[in-house]
């Protein structure tokens, strides 16, 4: 497979079976109830994983019993999509057993953002197309919400195009790449290891939450001592949430504004996305162009699938 060879998963059909899993936190029975309604109102068949809807100390079951619920959904030919009902802690555990599994003999879409990052990576260094977006508390309020509305045309082949609010710390440009990225804290700790997805070349989208201003410039020194950040083709910050100010900076953006000043690619700001109520849904892996303009506004044009099975 060459690098420009991604694997869509087939869009979805009415009838579809969904999976839902818990491959992180324990979730609220409550949340996962509201999403099954939601899919099967659209259409869908969820299917709760044995699980799911567990509780193991902090996570929703041992690494075993995430492992199993995960593996089983990723080998079911039945199951067209994954649902991660939660983000949290703990997909790092299962990460070498799932990568054992043939990922692209029958790409299926994951869904989800936060740890679920460590996910999109494994799937993306597989060649395969994922979409970090919004999880069941968000499904769960059904396509009145936009995003969900959004997650609910990805998933039946749409390709988006957002558009969002130019802002003061933008570098203008234009750049075309693959878009890969997620939760910084989380793609951080997969750096050097065989699912490392931050590369030259490629347009990233960074968010966190509850994350020091200064452990996030420490991420952002360890990728441009290593060469990588001033090897972008773009960068797309999204938002970054409850954190406090330091002594150094009061805002998490003008950090990130500094440690990107000699990059000489479009950078676009304020992005939604992230650990926020707008959380728009993007595919990971797929082709984009980045257009950040201030008088136009920013965009993200996402290119329709090279390779869909």
């Amino acid at each position: 497979m060459t690098p420009k060879e991604i694997l869509y998963p087939a869009p979805l059909k009415k009838g579809d079976k969904i999976a839902i899993c818990s491959p992180a936190g324990a979730i609220a029975p409550e949340k996962v109830e509201g999403a099954v309604a939601t899919f099967k109102d659209y259409g869908w068949e969820p299917v709760v994983m044995p699980h799911a809807l567990g509780k193991h100390g902090n996570y929703s079951g041992t690494d075993d019993e995430r492992y199993s619920d995960l593996a089983a959904a990723l080998s079911d030919p039945s199951v067209r999509a994954i649902l991660c009902s939660r983000g949290g802690y703990g997909v790092v555990h299962i990460m070498d057993r799932l990568s054992k599994l043939p990922l692209a003999a029958d790409p299926k879409w994951l869904i989800g953002f936060s740890d679920i990052s460590a996910l999109h990576a494994l799937l993306a260094t597989n060649g395969v197309a994922s979409i970090h977006s919004p999880m069941a508390a968000q499904v769960m309020l059904g396509t009145s919400d936009a995003d969900t509305a959004q997650l609910f045309k990805i998933l039946e082949g749409e390709s988006p195009v957002y558009t969002f609010d130019a802002h003061p710390y933008d570098k203008l440009g234009l750049a075309t790449g693959k878009l890969l990225g997620g939760n910084l804290a989380v793609l951080a700790e997969l750096i050097n290891t065989p699912y490392d997805i931050i590369e030259p070349g490629t347009i990233l989208f960074i968010e966190d939450v509850a994350e020091p201003i200064y452990k996030i410039e420490r991420i952002l020194y360890q990728l441009k001592l290593s060469g990588v950040l001033d090897k972008l083709a773009g960068l797309i910050v999204g938002q970054f949430t409850d954190y406090k100010p330091d002594d150094n900076y009061t805002d998490m953006e003008t950090m990130i504004r500094d440690m990107t000043s000699s990059l000489k690619v479009p950078v676009a700001f304020g992005a939604p996305i992230g650990h926020v109520d707008h959380n728009v849904p993007v595919i990971e892996s797929a082709t984009v162009t980045l257009k950040v303009n201030p008088y136009a506004g920013n965009s993200i044009i996402f290119h329709r699938p090279i390779l869909q099975k």
